[in-house]
């Protein structure tokens, strides 16, 4: 298997996670504009790559001091989905939640979207309210989940 490098997501990194973008969010997707005001805004992002550079996904996360820290987005392309990819760029968000002292850890995912839901369980996100029609235009509600920053990681 292919080892998963993590990195720090620059602007060039744009161009090859809107194809990403695109397969997995389609009409809710986010532009190049978004993703350039988040890293302008100097928001934490990474991208995950093979061992050729070939991005396999992305994640970022928003301080929201003093307490806070959201999970902004968390994408793996399709083929390289169960390969521990998602899990190593959630791992690296909760650390740098940690880092900055966030007292929890928030996250908006699907209400559809049960595979996500199992694996931010995993990592002691637990429900904590619904966002009805928040994705739009598929008018999908999001389920907003919440983990303390002392949850240990198993």
């Amino acid at each position: 298997m292919t080892r998963v490098r993590l990195a720090r997501f620059r602007w060039w990194h744009i161009d090859e996670v809107l194809p990403i973008e695109a397969d997995l969010f389609g009409a809710e997707q986010w532009s190049a504009a978004m993703f350039w005001n988040e890293l302008a805004n100097g928001h934490f992002y990474l991208v995950a790559t093979d061992d050729d550079g070939t991005v396999l996904g992305y994640a970022g996360l928003t301080a929201a001091p003093p307490d806070e820290a959201w999970v902004q987005n968390i994408a793996v392309r399709r083929d390289a989905q169960r390969r521990g990819v998602g899990r190593a760029l959630l791992e690296a968000l909760l650390a740098e939640a940690a880092r900055l002292g966030a007292r929890s850890t928030l996250l908006e995912v699907a209400a559809d979207n049960a595979p996500a839901q199992k694996l931010y369980a995993s990592y002691g996100f637990e429900p904590i309210g619904v966002r009805r029609g928040y994705y739009q235009p598929s008018n999908t509600d999001a389920l907003v989940m919440r983990r303390p920053q002392d949850v240990s990681d198993e």
